[in-house]
């Protein structure tokens, strides 16, 4: 029997930063790989089946998109995708050399950390079975993430579907596609696939795309991907999925009318399930939700005694950055006398759409279920001089403040480059900053992000009664 101080079940974002946190402590450690999703290699879901590819692919389509859409007069543009393969290519070349310099080299750099390539299974809270060897540990991280969910639709498995994993590996781009889910996955691959040319119908269950979201920023994101010509139905309620002359054709309800649309493929976009089955959880005394996924404290310990989790197996919100983060942080809890948690409003998340959306913190009606008297102001990027500058004027900026104390709690962003403008949200959120710190704190004009200091102004000013640069 082999015996390590720390037992690390799996390979991605959350089992990597515990890695690096645990050799910088010099604590005897191993990592045990693989898991249930088969697109998933040595680094996890991000970087081989999810943000990287995705990402390459949706900027590739982003690019065709700003060439075709004639943003400025006076000048020709012309662009088409005349071979997919070479764009696929490119996306793997990418994944492959991030996979390398990013987890493979840096595993071989950890002295203290040993890498075992096996599914792990509990035999009891202390002890793993790997590869038909015993791997005994004082304490042990489960970090073995989540794989694409399939829904139970009447007729599914008689058709073959896409997931995530599918839909970024395709060698041939299909005519048209039917995808299922309005949340970040659906969205971004239904814009995606459309700047490539595939006609996109997709299907949400709730009223509205992004049903969690500020109202405000699921309906003009809906509008603008209306607009490139995505065929969006929400309030739908699915009934039956059948295979007609080499289509896929998709039954479902909405409004109380019966209705049906056929397409060449279908994508699932349907949420997470987490791996857990070849764990054996039971053996250890880790409890579950009721959809699998492990349960943790705010220290990430579970239910059993020196056993912590993180990442995507813990469930929602699942992000890469949220994930590193709790593997680092259980890992600091496990072997100090440290305690340390996240504060979940804290992090933010982005939808990496064209334009993008990013939020942070609380909604308006959030915090008002959460009995804080708030005040909240909406600013249009058409009143943002860097938006009439670069021509694309699409977006707003919803924030929202304790009325009392002027602390901002909230903010969500559609526009270009909301992903990265929510990160000044995301410190004032942080760090309890109120309207008054952004207004006296100078930005660079012009800019996108002054779209942050104009939301700050607005709870004073009536922003289009304001010049380009005021205080």
């Amino acid at each position: 029997m082999e015996e390590y101080e720390y037992a690390i079940i799996g390979q991605g974002a959350a089992a990597f930063a515990a890695a690096i946190k645990a050799d910088e402590m010099g604590i005897k450690t191993v990592m045990i790989g693989k898991n249930e999703t088969e697109g998933t290699l040595l680094g996890g879901t991000c970087v081989n089946v999810g943000c990287v590819p995705s990402k390459r692919l949706i900027t590739v389509g982003n690019y065709l998109d700003k060439f075709n859409n004639k943003r400025f007069d006076g000048m020709s543009y012309a662009a088409r995708v005349n071979n997919f393969n070479k764009v696929m290519q490119d996306k793997e070349f990418l994944v492959e050399s991030l996979r390398s310099d990013k987890y493979q080299k840096v595993l071989r750099k950890l002295k203290n950390v040993k890498y075992m390539n096996g599914f792990a299974s509990f035999e009891d809270k202390n002890t793993l079975s790997v590869n038909g060897k015993k791997i005994r540990a004082m304490k042990i991280l489960v970090a073995t993430g989540a794989r694409a969910r399939v829904p139970d639709i009447n007729g599914l498995d008689k058709v073959k579907y896409l997931t995530n994993e599918e839909a970024l590996s395709m060698k041939r781009l299909p005519k048209s596609m039917i995808i299922i889910g309005g949340r970040a996955l659906g969205l971004e691959f239904a814009e995606m696939f459309t700047h490539f040319g595939v006609k996109i119908t997709l299907l949400q269950r709730s009223e509205r795309i992004l049903p969690n979201w500020e109202p405000e920023v699921s309906y003009y994101l809906e509008k603008y991907l209306k607009e490139e010509g995505i065929n969006i139905i929400t309030n739908t309620d699915i009934k039956e999925i059948s295979n007609e002359k080499g289509l896929v054709k998709v039954f479902f309800s909405t409004g109380g009318k019966k209705r049906e649309v056929t397409a060449e493929k279908i994508l699932l976009a349907t949420g997470r399930t987490p791996n857990i089955e070849r764990l054996r959880l039971d053996k250890a005394g880790i409890e579950t939700d009721k959809n699998g996924f492990i349960k943790i404290d705010e220290y990430m310990r579970t239910s059993a005694e020196n056993i912590y989790a993180a990442g995507d197996v813990t469930g929602e919100p699942m992000l890469e950055a949220l994930a590193a983060a709790e593997g680092n942080k259980a890992t600091i809890n496990a072997f100090s006398d440290r305690k340390v948690s996240i504060k979940f409003n804290t992090i933010p998340s982005a939808v990496f759409t064209f334009p993008e959306a990013a939020r942070v913190g609380f909604t308006d009606e959030e915090a008002n279920n959460m009995g804080i008297k708030c005040a909240c102001n909406t600013v249009l990027f058409k009143d943002l001089a860097k938006a009439e500058i670069i021509n694309d004027t699409r977006g707003l900026i919803k924030m929202v403040i304790d009325a009392k104390t002027k602390r901002i709690i909230g903010v969500e962003i559609v526009g270009e480059n909301a992903a990265d403008l929510i990160h000044e949200a995301t410190i004032a959120v942080k760090f309890n900053l109120t309207i008054d710190d952004i207004i006296d704190t100078v930005h660079v004009f012009p800019t996108l992000s002054e779209i942050t200091k104009l939301a700050a102004l607005s709870f004073y000013h009536n922003i289009e009664d304001l010049s380009c640069c005021s205080e």
